[in-house]
């Protein structure tokens, strides 16, 4: 087993984490290994059941590796934490893969820290087999997320509800620097620590922005980029707390978030989320607020505290522009729309709003859209008249494109993991199948392909299969 490990994070000062090795586990097992990201990272994994099951349960440590818990702070649900981190991930280390690209290879669910609060650490087989098809299904869809490399059980048995089975999820990721950890550092008006995280996070991430205005100006960029991504695969992340939004722009925490079926701006899955914080339409919305806590905290080291603030109130208000017009070229792509006209964005929110008052399922509404019978898509509605009388108009913008379809397709996915069917696989987890888990994920490895053999897959839940609330793993 080898690891090309370069562990630079573990260079910076103490107090930007914990030292600590993954609490052993009584029996752990392999349920799933991604042997194509192994390849990515550079890595050389054990053909060894035993041996891969060691490593990735956290009851071995790879040669090279610097097992930490990182700490943190953070906005959650608004409200302010001074102290949050790892509180049961802890860190092995950062590989640099052959194309020179850094990753942060993590241990979800590895044990208590001193940032647990009052968490056991843990995790549970359910949310560690969602994180890795959720996680797996985004980066195949083409969006920056953070990735599953193992998924493990641990042989304990753990206590949330009832008595679950423990797992543990392997996380990479290009760092694991959030929001949260600038906000730590600002917090405690440690400057010194401040300005280290942010010239480290501009060398890792960043290297041509200059100083703090720069980081901002790229995380506004790739926020943006991310959220527009989000919102056009009808994705709910469902609790954008800043510890939970990362500085390179990659999604993570993959807890109670969820794709739409049927289409609806307000539409909230997440049973923490009682009043809609997070709902789908107002993802950007909380994106400019946390971005506004990361200029905030980046305020502590400007030398011109008031020139900055008016520049950085600038920055932040300019999320808006920049992520309408990715979402408005999302949009354009989802409709096949080849040129730039000022309407089209109303024309595509037209189809939304109608979508909206009719139950239409998001995904296979624009799948319909992009085949080559398009006008097929009304049949999704419950008032038929409503698409007809959008589509007449929007059959009279469609330029004349001759590979409209295949564009079409490549922007509007066949597939996504809906909620029903992510139940179904952690259910039959639970009784000791795992064949479901490894159907689903093939299907979504090609989530733009027919697959006809796999149709079923692309149906919305039947009543009885509605998931109505999603949760946490903690």
């Amino acid at each position: 087993m080898q690891f090309p490990f370069d562990n630079t994070y573990a260079q910076l000062p103490d107090r930007f984490f914990t030292r600590q090795m993954p609490e052993p586990v009584s029996a752990p097992s392999v349920l799933a290994v991604n042997r194509d990201l192994a390849d990515r990272l550079g890595l050389s994994l054990s053909d060894d059941p035993a041996t891969l099951a060691a490593i990735f349960a956290g009851n071995t440590a790879p040669d090279g590796a610097a097992p930490l818990a990182q700490v943190y702070a953070g906005h959650q649900f608004g409200g302010w934490s001074p102290q949050l981190g790892d509180g049961r991930a802890i860190l092995l280390g950062e590989v640099v893969a052959p194309d020179g690209a850094r990753f942060d290879i993590q241990l979800k669910g590895a044990g208590r820290t001193p940032y647990s609060r009052m968490g056991d650490g843990r995790a549970w087989l359910g949310p560690v087999l969602r994180e890795y098809i959720m996680s797996e299904a985004m980066h195949a869809l083409g969006i920056p997320t953070t990735r599953a490399l193992a998924a493990v059980a641990t042989g304990d048995t753990i206590l949330r509800e009832t008595r679950v089975p423990g797992a543990i999820v392997t996380r990479v990721a290009a760092s694991h620097i959030r929001v949260g950890t600038f906000q730590y550092f600002a917090a405690r008006r440690d400057l010194e620590g401040l300005e280290a995280l942010t010239q480290y996070t501009i060398s890792r991430h960043y290297p041509d922005a200059q100083g703090p205005e720069g980081l901002l100006d790229a995380v506004i960029g790739a926020q943006a980029s991310l959220i527009a991504k989000w919102m056009g695969v009808g994705f709910i992340h469902g609790v954008m707390n800043t510890d939970n939004m990362t500085i390179s722009g990659e999604t993570i925490d993959y807890g109670p978030c969820a794709f739409m079926d049927a289409f609806h701006p307000e539409t909230v899955y997440s049973s923490i989320d009682q009043y809609g914080r997070y709902a789908y339409t107002n993802q950007p919305q909380i994106a400019v607020w946390n971005i506004a806590q990361l200029a905030t905290a980046l305020l502590a080291i400007m030398p011109d505290r008031d020139a900055a603030i008016e520049r950085f109130s600038e920055m932040v208000n300019g999320f808006s522009d920049r992520f309408d017009a990715a979402w408005h070229d999302i949009l354009r792509g989802k409709l096949g729309l080849t040129s730039a006209r000022e309407d089209d964005a109303q024309l595509a929110f037209a189809l939304l709003d109608a979508m909206a008052r009719n139950q239409a399922d998001f995904t296979l509404t624009f799948r319909a859209l992009s085949g080559a019978s398009p006008e097929t898509a009304r049949e999704l509605f419950v008032d038929p008249t409503e698409f007809d009388a959008w589509f007449a108009t929007y059959q009279a913008r469609l330029d004349d494109a001759p590979d409209r379809v295949a564009r079409m397709q490549a922007n509007n996915p066949a597939y996504i993991p809906r909620n029903h069917r992510v139940e179904e696989v952690i259910q039959a987890a639970l009784t000791g199948d795992m064949g479901p888990f490894h159907t689903l994920n093939t299907i979504l490895a090609a989530p733009f392909d027919d697959q006809p053999e796999q149709a079923a897959y692309q149906a919305p839940p039947d009543a009885s299969e509605v998931v109505q609330a999603t949760f946490c793993g903690t």
